[in-house]
């Protein structure tokens, strides 16, 4: 396995040179900032990666301000206390996708963020104090626990809401694959801790967040 500075004089010889590979590399949220987001903004974010999974984001993107209605802007108790004739009526709401699942995955998530909120004072407090050398934990959280959040679709929704960690997208994936971390996709607890472990290692030879690690293995591909 490489070390982070030879993958990332890779990606810089690919995307103009080390200073403009560095403009490509926001900084994820601090903890601080993360406690900031309401419990209502974390249940909307988690929301609309749920419902962007495997359809067209820039539509659920122009519906959203519908999504926020439909749903109560996303209050947890509220929608937490939906019931199934609430859920079915929202199939026939045409200001969201009115795809069922998806629609009752809402009060589920809402019901999962009061659990985090109940156990860590809120669910924000929650995502910001999870550690990242055990970010692979949290993505298993909350596919568990949560509702239609496994795959990358967890990884998306906390990227959006700027909690550090990475997505293994296909081009991370690949590189993953050159440096012989892992021989396909990973789906295994074993094969995510062995990633999580590559990015630790990277982590501290670089003092970088997961999430410009992740930037940097994706753009040493694509």
């Amino acid at each position: 396995m490489q070390s982070f500075d030879d993958i990332f004089a890779i990606a810089a010889k690919r995307k103009g040179g080390p200073q403009a590979l560095n403009a490509l590399l926001p900084p994820p949220l601090s903890a601080d900032e993360l406690r900031a987001i309401t419990d209502e903004n974390w249940l909307s974010g988690l929301s609309k990666s749920v419902f962007q999974a495997g359809f067209n984001w820039k539509v659920v993107d122009k519906m959203w301000p519908g999504f926020q209605a439909a749903f109560h802007g996303f209050d947890p108790g509220r929608c937490a206390m939906l019931t199934d004739e609430d859920l079915t009526a929202l199939t026939g709401d045409r200001r969201i996708v009115r795809h069922g699942a998806k629609i009752r995955s809402v009060q589920e998530n809402a019901v999962f963020l009061i659990e985090l909120a109940k156990q860590h004072g809120s669910a924000s407090a929650a995502f910001a104090e999870w550690p990242s050398d055990d970010f692979v934990g949290l993505l298993a959280l909350l596919k568990k626990r949560g509702s239609r959040l496994g795959g990358t679709t967890a990884q998306y929704a906390l990227r959006s809401m700027g909690r550090d960690g990475f997505i293994l997208s296909r081009d991370v994936v690949a590189r993953l694959m050159v440096e012989g971390v892992i021989d396909k996709a990973p789906t295994s607890q074993k094969a995510m801790r062995t990633v999580q472990d590559a990015f630790t290692l990277w982590q501290k030879q670089s003092g970088r967040s997961l999430q410009e690690i992740s930037r940097v293995l994706a753009m040493s591909i694509g």
